[in-house]
């Protein structure tokens, strides 16, 4: 077995196009060759690289992170828990779907589909190095139409959808500072294994996300109606406030009954 090789004949060994290992080099997550000249060579540690780079990417890790994690910029203790991190994105993923098939799948047109991830308002996930959605966003996608088909203007709901998104992330950017801050850091520095490391980082992200999915969903839930009461209250008539209250008392009896 040669000990180096021309880049054609890496990617034969490699299993992988020419161009795939140029855009690698491009992006940093592979070294460059050995020159002589204008030639290139490339030895063992450029194919250990791209199995690595291909085990990386089969368990779902975005190119960025990758690249991060072989030119040692992260430890070992991150990578499983971002790959729990990616994992979590893609609990309802039985298939990943592009915008089109997305569109297809929930009867949406693709143009209004189109201004909707434009804005930020629909986001997807890195799935082999494309933007793909999943079977949950089909869902959002189709609750999102039956609140303008109630007469809610769509203009008016995309005003408040950038609100919401734009106070979300900042949410989400603080949370997780904190977790980075209190969890992550910690344990970094802990004494400990790295494999003891990453698998508590990555048990606390268990824990973390579903509970925090939790209260926020739960808060935004009864402030909505709190709100909605309030409003009603103020401006609504004897028979609205009625039978918005014969709701909210059946809701209650459903739910603790």
């Amino acid at each position: 077995m040669a000990s180096e090789w021309r880049v054609e004949e890496l990617a034969r060994e490699a299993d992988v196009s020419v161009d795939t290992i140029r855009f690698y080099q491009k992006r940093r997550l592979l070294p460059a060759p050995r020159r002589e000249g204008r030639l290139g060579f490339y030895g063992p540690e450029h194919l250990e690289r791209l199995a690595r780079i291909r085990e990386l990417r089969r368990r779902g890790l975005t190119l960025a992170l990758i690249g991060r994690l072989v030119r040692g910029e992260l430890d070992a203790t991150d990578e499983p828990l971002a790959a729990a991190v990616l994992a979590a994105g893609a609990e309802d993923a039985e298939e990943f779907l592009s915008l089109e098939e997305l569109a297809r799948r929930a009867n949406i047109p693709l143009a209004l589909l189109e201004a909707v991830a434009n804005e930020g308002l629909l986001v997807p996930r890195d799935y082999e190095g494309a933007p793909r959605y999943t079977t949950g966003d089909v869902a959002v996608v189709a609750a999102g139409m039956r609140l303008v088909e109630t007469g809610l203007p769509l203009d008016q709901l995309l005003v408040l959808a950038r609100a919401h998104h734009a106070a979300t992330r900042e949410i989400a950017r603080e949370a997780v500072a904190m977790f980075d801050e209190h969890v992550r850091k910690p344990l970094r520095d802990a004494d400990l294994p790295d494999e003891e490391k990453a698998a508590r980082l990555v048990a606390a992200f268990e824990v973390l996300l579903p509970s925090v999915t939790t209260v926020v969903a739960h808060h935004f839930r009864r402030v909505l109606l709190e709100v909605a009461q309030e409003h009603l209250e103020a401006v609504g008539h004897e028979t609205e406030i009625a039978a918005a209250s014969a709701a909210a008392s059946r809701r209650l009896e459903t739910q603790w009954g």
